[in-house]
């Protein structure tokens, strides 16, 4: 294997206070980075690095890890254009409107759904994404819902089985029923293929006690919890993701003081979806809040054909610093080790030695100016697992 240097970085975000200048980002300035294989094996001051086998010159510009989008819902067919265009008209957004989504990716094709989900990371890659989650959910059915999981891992190893998206359509007069096949005959079919197990725990999906039989079910087949919690009115979401130790609780709209003490004293990230509340015009997650009570806080993208149909963190970043009481440095942070957080991995996310190579060089002196200069592509190069992949 070869060994690379990016040089003459103006600002490198490390994500790692050992390494730099005490702050949470890690910052190190005039520095180097070195890659050998797929992983970091160096990082520090340029003027100090040591010899590799290539050079690569920063020229001044800024490095921040990879992005990593711990909540999306990539395998799906269609769009939501209509609906958008009708609740930008003043109609309010309510959950039923999944199961548009559920047609169209019921009578989509192997292919057409894998080319899909291989087209919107492909674009998630091109804005600095390097690590993806992504869900079932729009097949419900046993065999739609393994389809889609298998579809999946062909392109990330994070997926995750959300049967409980809402109820299906074919158990509308049903409930229980679908709670029976969801825990049963279905999460049996897709276990093998998930790590993670999600339920949509809101009014007009799933109740507290319906959720809790689902994610007991799924823990005991060997996958780990993740909540859709409190997007859309209060609720139990988030206590009970940190009740079982979820590894996320997404959305964290509309939280009670109980609800953010329980997410600052557990080990269960709250994961803000700021692209939700733009397209849909709802009221913001109140990030200061949660990171001021001690809570860990992800960024993530949510990229849907309904609610949130963006695949760019940098944008996710932006709105998260002006609208949801974030600094710069805490929406960066949220977006790279926040997300890792949320997946609990600690191979990505920063840019410590020993940590995948996964790499962001800005068009740009500093990671600030994602959001300060909202909409403008400045990612210059990617590099996952050590390739330069843009």
């Amino acid at each position: 294997m070869t060994t690379t240097a990016v040089t003459h970085i103006a600002s490198l975000v490390t994500n790692d206070p050992s390494l730099g200048n005490g702050t949470p980002l890690g910052l190190i300035h005039d520095a180097a980075v070195v890659i050998d294989g797929d992983r970091i094996v160096w990082t520090g001051e340029s003027s100090k690095a040591p010899a590799t086998d290539n050079v690569l010159d920063a020229a001044g510009r800024a490095v921040i890890p990879g992005f990593v989008d711990s909540h999306s819902h990539l395998v799906f067919a269609g769009d939501r254009t209509e609906e958008f265009n009708a609740r930008m008209s003043g109609q309010p957004y309510r959950a039923g409107g999944i199961r548009t989504t559920v047609a169209a990716t019921r009578a989509a094709s192997d292919d057409d759904l894998s080319a899909n989900v291989a087209r919107y990371l492909a674009e998630a890659l091109r804005q600095g994404t390097t690590t993806f989650e992504t869900k079932s959910g729009y097949g419900l059915t046993v065999e739609d819902e393994a389809r889609a999981l298998r579809i999946a891992g062909r392109h990330t190893d994070e997926v995750t089985y959300l049967g409980a998206h809402i109820v299906s359509p074919d158990y509308a007069d049903d409930p229980a029923g679908y709670v029976d096949l969801v825990t049963g005959p279905m999460l049996d079919a897709c276990a093998p293929h998930a790590r993670w197990i999600d339920v949509f725990c809101e009014q007009g999906a799933f109740d507290g006690d319906q959720a809790r039989a689902i994610l007991t079910a799924g823990r005991a087949k060997g996958l780990h919890p993740r909540v859709h919690a409190n997007q859309l009115s209060y609720g139990p979401g988030v206590l009970l993701a940190v009740e079982l130790d979820a590894a996320s609780a997404d959305h964290c709209t509309h939280l009670t003081d109980a609800d953010v003490d329980a997410l600052a004293q557990g080990n269960t990230v709250a994961t803000l979806l700021p692209g939700a509340e733009f397209s849909t015009r709802a009221e913001w997650p109140d990030a200061r809040r949660l990171l001021d009570a001690g809570a860990t806080v992800a960024l993530s993208t949510d990229c849907n054909p309904g609610s949130s149909f963006t695949s760019s963190v940098p944008f996710c970043i932006a709105l998260a610093v002006r609208d949801m009481g974030m600094t710069p440095d805490e929406a960066v942070w949220a977006a790279t080790a926040g997300g890792a957080a949320a997946l609990r991995r600690t191979d990505v996310g920063r840019i410590t030695p020993g940590a995948r190579a996964d790499l962001v060089l800005l068009d740009a002196p500093s990671h600030v100016h994602l959001a300060y200069r909202p909409g403008v592509p400045l990612v210059s190069a990617v590099w996952r697992r050590g390739e330069r992949v843009v």
